[in-house]
């Protein structure tokens, strides 16, 4: 979403999956996996890495010619810290309302996803763009919590645009999981 050319990353390297891997998505999308499992979710296959620090970014074409952004940080925390006294709504709601300026045009109530592995909410906000005004966007703030790491996943997406791009949203939180290590990632995980 951004108009703004980043300085183009190094060419991908590319792996051969192991004959026997375990790794699937649903038609048309393919899996992320960050550090080696810490955070993962589907994306459409079409879409690149756009940058890799301080966070990471993938966006569905080349800008200035994209139409959609993820963006994706997650923290690493020592075990044995009990968060019940860091309720996950409200710390999202703080992290956006830190964001509020002059172009937000409003916030969504949070949502709370029923998950029984780990805690997620989302919110979304609408905004004008500062650089393309007065075109507005939404961005889509999902916070994930669990086996010691804090994921946040911000998705921006153009107003005009929300039908194509909701579903792509959907599978990313849907398909989202933290905390995993993944001990060779040319197999995918191990059960047994």
């Amino acid at each position: 979403m951004s108009k703004k050319k980043e300085s183009p990353l190094p060419p991908p390297k590319t792996f051969k999956l192991k004959e026997n891997h375990s790794w699937t998505a649903p038609a048309g999308f393919k899996i992320v996996v960050l550090d080696r499992g810490a955070v993962s979710f589907n994306i459409p296959e079409k879409w690149f890495v756009a940058k890799m620090e301080p966070t990471f970014e993938m966006h569905n074409a080349e800008p200035p010619h994209d139409d959609a952004r993820l963006s994706v940080t997650f923290f690493r925390h020592p075990p044995g810290i009990d968060w019940t006294g860091l309720p996950v709504e409200p710390l999202l709601k703080h992290s956006m309302k830190d964001v509020n300026d002059t172009n937000t045009l409003g916030t969504s109530a949070v949502t709370r996803l029923p998950r029984t592995d780990i805690e997620v909410v989302w919110a979304e906000q609408r905004f004008v763009d500062p650089v393309e005004k007065p075109r507005q966007a939404f961005t889509r703030v999902t916070l994930a919590r669990g086996f010691n790491i804090h994921a946040i996943l911000s998705f921006d997406y153009w107003v005009n645009q929300a039908a194509q791009f909701r579903p792509v949203w959907s599978e990313i939180v849907r398909s989202l999981q933290i905390g995993r290590v993944i001990a060779d990632p040319l197999k995918g995980e191990t059960l047994h």
